[in-house]
């Protein structure tokens, strides 16, 4: 089970076999059914979840129910709110599960002794981190000076596993438009 987790690092650092082994044995599988949540606003978030395989997603609802969905995240993928997991504060966000998943997670206890204690560690948290840093920019600049055509477009060419992956009302609001305005610009796009 813990086979892109090791293939994720490896593609950021090097780490010895005892390193591997103070890794894999840090971090704890959990099994997840689709529609459970991996966490729930007002809970504080305690766990880093790296995704072995399925597919999660974090969302938020406003005072009319409406869900505005923030993240996707797939196989080899990390989720979680770092807000919440660094401050110890309550989320705002929803995590929850899209496709039944398995997921190894990490507590912030074994997530500071792993910094601690593997340099390589540390240096692969840190990519991650501004990767996800990166992403999310780029997801804000879409998100802002886009037309809902270019929106799409950057999606499917950039993330096409979501269209097969991700119901599309969720696509849609990801994409900060209406079922309506996404299925009009699928057609554009004859698809």
């Amino acid at each position: 089970m813990y086979e892109r987790l090791k293939k994720s690092l490896e593609e950021h650092v090097s780490l010895t076999n005892d390193e591997w082994e103070l890794c894999k044995n840090s971090f704890r599988p959990k099994r997840m059914l689709k529609r459970q949540f991996l966490l729930q606003e007002g809970d504080i978030c305690r766990e880093l979840a790296f995704i072995e395989k399925g597919a999660l997603y974090s969302y938020t609802v406003d005072s009319s129910g409406n869900k505005h969905v923030i993240r996707f995240a797939f196989d080899g993928w990390w989720m979680a709110n770092l807000h919440s997991f660094f401050t110890g504060k309550p989320t705002r966000l929803n995590i929850e599960v899209l496709e039944d998943s398995e997921l190894l997670v990490l507590d912030r206890k074994n997530h500071d002794v792993l910094l601690e204690e593997i340099p390589a560690y540390e240096r692969y948290h840190r990519i991650i981190v501004q990767n996800a840093y990166v992403a999310l920019q780029l997801r804000v600049e879409n998100a802002l000076g886009l037309t809902a055509e270019e929106k799409y477009a950057r999606l499917i060419e950039q993330n096409p596993e979501f269209m097969n992956r991700v119901p599309l009302n969720l696509v849609a609001s990801y994409l900060g438009m209406s079922p309506e305005t996404l299925s009009r610009v699928r057609g554009n796009f004859g698809g």
